[in-house]
């Protein structure tokens, strides 16, 4: 395991220290008037056998459109991935229309690939062809008009090692599983803005989900189903197929000139298959951000964007932001996110669509980081992070430092009795332009050691997110 780890902390390292280079490259340098094509980008940037242009190939090998080098890390205990992306577009005067398509592979044999599609509603805004550079943009990016979105996706996924302890707050580390996983996902997503004044919107998803569990052998714990039953692992032997619905709202207002931000959503989803495994989930997620420098950057992803493109605005500024920050930038943030579930009747939550906590979940998503991957499962979460992330210098490398706070229980009113669990985090963090973003943690506080994550980002930053895989 621990050299496992270093493997993915040296492979996480040579991504930050080329996306960096680029960085460094892109604030001596201005960019061209009129910029080149694809082809002749590439032949500039990656032919010239200079370090200066190592940078700009960077950019173009791992972001450049129509088609660059999907990178990121599948999922937690599965790899880094490397593979191809496309991206293209079809602009009208009421509508722009993107379309993504990926696939990556991993060293021990899992995969995904997908396909996503945007529908931007972007009437009454003139697109014309201009020459030169675009006009500036806020470096904060919230002068931006809000669109409504449509969205289509087909996604599969297949994961050859995924750990599994058991369900609750009172497993233990000898109880420590693994089994294979595919899941399908096909659906589509809707966002409606409704206030500019709080930036609201409300959404909606339909999703068909499809998963399949196999025996994952030959690992350093046994195989789920050598441990656990039907029993034990609600969905061991049978997986039923789901129909998915959700519905929510999100509301991201700022204050006090920009450096009050909040980030706040509810999604209401409703889970229906056979086998008794119909049920409901809320899911309340949090956010503050309080910016330390008024220049400080959202991070948050363009819901405009499929996953492999990071256009800034659809019609006003397509391209991606450059790979450099102009000040410091820093935040502290406070979030709270809960996922409660309801069982109607004598049904249950299978496992694998049961929210985990610990390391990092089966999306990528770190939580109580100093516990190994997917430590603690159970169909209803609690967690409260307080984080602080500054740049270094005008760099867009960050220093940050995180603490957690969490809870898991079999019933929503479990959650009250259930111990809370803690863990503290400390590392480095790289968000340049559209690159994926990259995070290394060191974290410590818990009661089974330390934990040591080196995560590259599965989307392009500014690019969605990915469908939950739960």
């Amino acid at each position: 395991m621990r050299k496992a780890g270093e493997n993915k902390l040296r492979r996480a390292l040579l991504v930050l220290i080329l996306f960096s280079a680029n960085a460094l490259q892109a604030q001596q340098t201005t960019p061209p008037p009129d910029p080149p094509g694809e082809r002749a980008k590439l032949k500039e940037s990656c032919f010239s056998f200079t370090f200066s242009g190592l940078g700009g190939c960077a950019e173009e090998l791992f972001t450049g459109v129509p088609f660059h080098i999907a990178v990121g890390s599948i999922a937690p205990q599965d790899g880094f991935g490397g593979g191809v992306a496309y991206v293209g577009h079809h602009t009208t005067t009421s509508w722009r229309n993107t379309w993504n398509a990926d696939a990556i592979a991993t060293g021990n044999g899992s995969w995904r690939a997908g396909f996503y599609m945007k529908f931007v509603h972007t009437p009454n805004e003139a697109v014309g062809v201009s020459f030169g550079p675009p006009p500036p943009v806020e470096e904060n990016l919230m002068g931006l008009t809000e669109h409504t979105v449509f969205g289509l996706y087909a996604q599969a996924i297949s994961l050859n090692k995924v750990t599994f302890l058991g369900l609750g707050p009172d497993t233990t580390e000898a109880g420590r599983t693994f089994f294979g996983m595919t899941e399908t996902i096909v659906g589509g997503n809707v966002v409606k803005p409704f206030s500019g004044q709080l930036n609201a919107s409300l959404l909606g998803e339909m999703n068909g989900r499809f998963v399949s569990i196999r025996e994952s052998n030959g690992q350093n714990s046994p195989s789920i189903s050598q441990v656990y039953d039907e029993a034990t692992a609600p969905g061991l032997t049978t997986q039923a197929g789901t129909f998915q619905l959700g519905e929510g709202i999100r509301i991201r207002p700022v204050f006090d000139k920009d450096l009050v931000r909040l980030n706040y959503s509810a999604i209401y989803q409703q889970y229906f298959a056979t086998d008794n495994f119909t049920f409901q989930r809320l899911t309340i997620d949090l956010g503050h951000q309080y910016a330390l420098h008024s220049k400080t950057r959202i991070n948050e992803p363009r819901l405009n964007n499929g996953p492999d493109a990071c256009a800034i605005d659809p019609v006003s500024h397509p391209e991606c932001p450059k790979p450099y920050v102009r000040n410091f930038e820093g935040s502290i943030g406070f979030r709270f996110f809960t996922a409660l579930s309801m069982t109607p009747g004598g049904n249950v939550v299978p496992f694998y669509f049961q929210p985990t906590l610990g390391g990092s979940d089966i999306n990528g998503n770190s939580s109580l980081s100093s516990y190994q991957d997917y430590r603690f499962r159970a169909p209803d979460v609690m967690l409260l992070r307080e984080s602080f992330e500054h740049s270094i210098w005008n760099l867009p490398i960050g220093f940050t430092l995180m603490a957690d706070e969490g809870k898991v229980a079999m019933t929503r009113g479990g959650l009250g009795s259930s111990p809370w669990i803690h863990s503290f985090s400390t590392g480095l963090t790289l968000r340049a332009g559209g690159f994926p973003q990259v995070y290394l943690l060191f974290s410590w506080g818990g009661n089974e050691g330390t934990h040591t994550i080196a995560n590259v980002n599965t989307s392009l930053l500014g690019g969605t997110s990915r469908p939950s895989l739960f």
